[in-house]
């Protein structure tokens, strides 16, 4: 696949998706090591940027073992859109990615993310002004429509790619449905079997298992896809799909204790990154998700996210692998 002059894996591309709270520098570390081909920052506010918040200047950072990157912003309004852009630009990342799929609630009042589908002819203009603005790709990534009467994607991904996109990402849900029901593929087989679009076609939705990577691959034609919530506190699925892809085995499942020595390393690289208040809590998103099936494991789970001490939750992580490894 290619993104503008951007080449990326040649076969069966697997990114990861840009996740608040979750695809920070740590979660990049990790998910690098399991074979992704590609990764993205967190979604970051334009109005955040421009006014120089520290917490969206500290999510601009990338690191040149993370490439190829992509930082993704999200806003309403064009100049600020433009002037993050710029701002992004300056720290290098390989793509400017614009968001215009987030159906959290607080976004979409203000007609950012997802709010965008609701005015076609400014996501646009943005579209087109962010463009012209960088010298680096700028790829989209959005939904099939802002509700089950209002499916437009096949039309709006033309549109896009006619003001310069270079990669479109497309969710297989509406804004309404958030992340309920299932997302629907076939929209996305459509549009990147549309003889009128050229850019990479990327699916994103549902895809927990190397079977199902292997399957939007099959019955869809996309160019990549793009895994998000399955991969928290589950790093190591880009190393199974990736293999699945490419030799059509199935890696054993990982051991409880290889699962306690991945989990520990993310920690620490947390530690290393962060205070260590905002490491403990990052944390505990991915630890929900680490040790899923284990029997008899409700009340050492509990412990587990309610540890606020680091060496605490070193000691149950020991303990875990001790009693259930």
């Amino acid at each position: 696949m290619q993104i503008g002059n951007l080449k990326i894996a040649e076969k069966y591309p697997v990114l990861l998706a840009p996740m608040e709270n979750v695809t920070d520098p740590t979660f990049r570390y990790m998910v690098k090591k399991f074979g992704v081909d590609m990764m993205f920052t967190e979604f970051i506010s334009s109005d955040g940027i421009i006014r120089g918040g520290k917490k969206g200047l500290k999510k601009l950072e990338i690191f040149d073992y993370e490439r190829p990157i992509g930082i993704q912003i999200y806003g309403h309004l064009v100049e600020p859109m433009v002037a993050a852009a710029k701002l992004a630009e300056s720290f290098s990342p390989d793509v400017i990615d614009i968001n215009f799929g987030c159906p959290v609630k607080k976004i979409v009042k203000r007609g950012a993310g997802a709010g965008m589908l609701q005015n076609i002819p400014l996501m646009l203009k943005i579209t087109k002004k962010v463009v012209d603005a960088v010298k680096i790709p700028v790829t989209v990534k959005t939904r099939l429509g802002w509700d089950e009467n209002t499916k437009n994607i096949d039309v709006v991904a033309e549109q896009l790619q006619d003001v310069g996109i270079k990669a479109l990402t497309i969710h297989g849900r509406t804004r309404s449905q958030i992340y309920e029901g299932n997302a629907d593929w076939s929209l996305i087989g459509k549009i990147k079997n549309n003889s009128r679009i050229k850019i990479p076609i990327i699916g994103n939705g549902d895809i927990k298992t190397p079977e199902q990577a292997k399957a939007a691959f099959d019955n869809y034609g996309v160019d990549a896809i793009m895994i998000g919530r399955a991969s928290i506190g589950n790093p190591w699925l880009f190393k199974q799909v990736k293999h699945f892809l490419n030799t059509g085995e199935i890696l054993p499942e990982l051991s409880v204790k290889e699962k306690v020595k991945i989990a520990k390393e993310q920690l620490q690289k947390s530690l290393e990154m962060k205070v260590e208040r905002a490491a403990v809590v990052q944390m505990r998103r991915h630890f929900a998700n680490y040790f899923k099936g284990l029997k008899n494991f409700r009340e050492t789970k509990i412990k587990l996210l309610q540890a606020d001490n680091p060496n605490d939750n070193f000691n149950i992580l020991d303990y875990i692998a001790k009693t259930w490894g």
